[in-house]
């Protein structure tokens, strides 16, 4: 069985106020291997996965270049006609990414 292509990582986010995602902090592929840290607003994280692109939450392995420990998948849900991002199989009607470190 082949290793799932992963396009993002995201190891931190930071929400507003009102419980949307302002950015994430996060390692996105750069052909056979990964970005240093850099930081993706809200939007772009929305038009990444509108695009297909595979992004999870995970924690780099410290000395081990492009590894990581991988958690849930985001996944973006339409809840009354607002763009939600959760992790996993979560129901939510706000921006939730379970087990993510907050900055």
């Amino acid at each position: 069985m082949a290793k799932p292509k992963i396009d993002g990582v995201i190891e931190a986010v930071r929400y507003n106020p009102d419980g949307q995602i302002n950015w994430v902090r996060a390692y996105l592929r750069r052909g056979p291997t990964y970005s240093d840290r850099i930081l993706v607003d809200r939007q772009k994280l929305i038009e990444m996965l509108k695009t297909g692109k595979s992004i999870v939450s995970g924690v780099r392995v410290e000395q081990m270049a492009s590894t990581f420990q991988l958690g849930k998948a985001v996944r973006l849900l339409q809840n009354n006609g607002h763009e939600v991002l959760v992790t996993g199989e979560i129901q939510s009607s706000q921006d939730r990414l379970e087990g993510v470190p907050i900055l």
